[in-house]
């Protein structure tokens, strides 16, 4: 482990990443059902829902491990959150342009069709990375707007935390969540009688994601490592005996859950199905182009931002703020992405739920490894990973974009060309739900700023072209 690992060195050891690797997954299990569910519509069961199941947990766990033997680094890989409900909808397009010309063809023919998108876009990757294109991208981001990104980051988790990761339904099915529904209202009369049956589960939510955050801040005041980690299990125990209070079972899905992985379902709908055809001759070649760049360009920056705030947080950022092995990093995320196409899911990359293990001590690849791991053992135990409570893994995500605030102290507030795309960037990314496209604004503006100002040589030339390129993303290929 040390010769590979070079845990010493990184000032870490065996017993620490590896909890810190549980932390991560535990963080973000999530993704191995929803996943499945945004890419088919909720279609669960379906050949197809079991096909992006696997391949969910596949590409996953290859492309984390990829990142733990290339980069050394303890950043986990998924199908990313946004890109693929994008997907589902490039999906759906595709359904309503076929059926009109032929009325038997269905979703998961637009699907097969959708993953050739990805398959370029991760093979553009990994010539884009070895030719350290993507690295040079990394360095044009000034270093104010990389200074501001793991704080961004942070507020995205905030948002996810109190926000979308969880949803209480009510009896018609109306989501409701923590801050805007909650804590929004003028009154709690006016919640019960908007939430209805759902108001009992809302309370047992939101006093869950409290008590955790409260758990994880006080273990850390006592510099216990696994706070992350043990904050996560009290909330789930929290949740667990406020369920069976309620009435209901939590464990209820592990009586009838299947524990033999559906690989002939996943060879059928989704192993190296592509559909070259429909997509660049009944859709268009021009469509398929647009929707390759527009893959590449959120991919590229979810990324980029993903590991340089993370980065920032674990202290693996030189002076210059560059991290060691940025390549290797790409690399293996451009690894993960064309696995995901094989295998069938949109596009991979690196999570931000990664700052989660990092801050339970994670600084090297053993790290990633452990997740990894899980990833995989998912395909044969994934009822186990459905029983860890959404609101559980928002009080880690909680948790972690409040520390990740603390990055803004190294940003210079008199500085409006720093502090302006930084402050930009900040509410964009909670808001967009894009890390990519929080930055490409940061870096317009950034450039603008600049320009109108008579200080065009301190921008360099890359920035220029990245920016006039997010423009046009923005205004015309959007």
């Amino acid at each position: 482990m040390e010769k590979v690992f070079k845990l010493k060195e990184n000032g870490t050891n065996v017993r620490t990443e590896i909890l810190a690797g549980l932390t991560t997954f535990m963080t973000m299990a999530y993704i191995i059902a929803l996943n499945p569910n945004l890419l088919t519509n909720f279609d669960v069961g379906s050949p197809l829902w079991n096909g992006v199941f696997l391949a969910t947990c596949i590409a996953s766990g290859l492309g984390t491990v990829c990142m733990a033997f290339l980069a050394n680094k303890p950043f986990a890989m998924a199908p990313g959150m946004g890109l693929n409900s994008f997907f589902a909808t490039v999906c759906s397009n595709i359904v309503v342009i076929m059926q009109a010309k032929n009325s038997e063809f269905t979703y998961t023919n637009a699907f097969q069709a959708a993953l050739c998108i990805i398959l370029v876009e991760g093979i553009v990757f990994l010539v884009l990375s070895v030719l350290s294109i993507r690295e040079k991208i990394v360095e044009a981001i000034p270093l104010g707007v990389r200074v501001a990104i793991a704080p961004g980051i942070g507020l995205m988790l905030l948002n996810i935390g109190f926000g979308s990761n969880v949803g209480v339904y009510d009896a018609d099915g109306n989501a409701h969540y923590v801050f805007a529904n909650f804590f929004g209202a003028l009154s709690p009369s006016v919640v019960k009688d908007s939430m209805g049956d759902a108001y009992p589960t809302m309370v047992l939510t939101v006093i869950t994601i409290f008590l955790g955050v409260f758990c994880m801040i006080i273990l850390k005041h006592f510099n216990i490592k696994a706070n992350v980690l043990l904050g996560m299990l009290f909330a789930s125990v929290v949740y667990w005996v406020g369920s069976f209070a309620l009435g209901s079972n939590p464990f209820e899905s592990l009586a009838n859950a299947s524990w033999v992985p559906p690989f002939s379902d996943m060879v059928s709908t989704t192993l190296f199905k592509f559909d070259f055809k429909t997509l660049f001759v009944d859709v268009g070649w021009f469509t398929a182009i647009t929707l390759i760049i527009t893959f590449c360009m959120i991919d590229m920056f979810d990324t980029i931002g993903t590991l340089v705030g993370t980065a920032s947080r674990a202290g693996m950022m030189d002076d210059k703020g560059n991290m060691p092995n940025m390549k290797e990093a790409l690399l293996s995320d451009a690894v993960g992405t064309t696995v995901g196409a094989v295998t069938g899911t949109s596009t991979v990359t690196t999570f931000i739920e990664s700052a989660s293990g990092v801050e339970a001590g994670g600084r090297t690849g053993l790290t990633a490894l452990t997740t990894g791991i899980l990833f995989l053992a998912c395909m044969f135990l994934s009822p186990i990973a459905a029983v860890i409570p959404a609101a559980a893994t928002s009080s880690a995500l909680v948790y972690v974009g409040i520390l990740m605030l603390s990055g803004l102290k190294k940003l210079d507030f008199d500085d409006f060309s720093q502090l302006a795309p930084a402050a930009i960037m900040l509410i964009g990314m909670p808001i967009t739900g894009s890390i990519g496209h929080a930055i490409g604004l940061a870096l317009i503006t950034y450039t603008i700023i600049k320009l109108c100002t008579g200080k065009v040589k301190e921008v360099s030339w890359l920035t220029i072209v990245i920016s006039a390129i997010f423009l046009l993303k923005f205004f015309i290929v959007a």
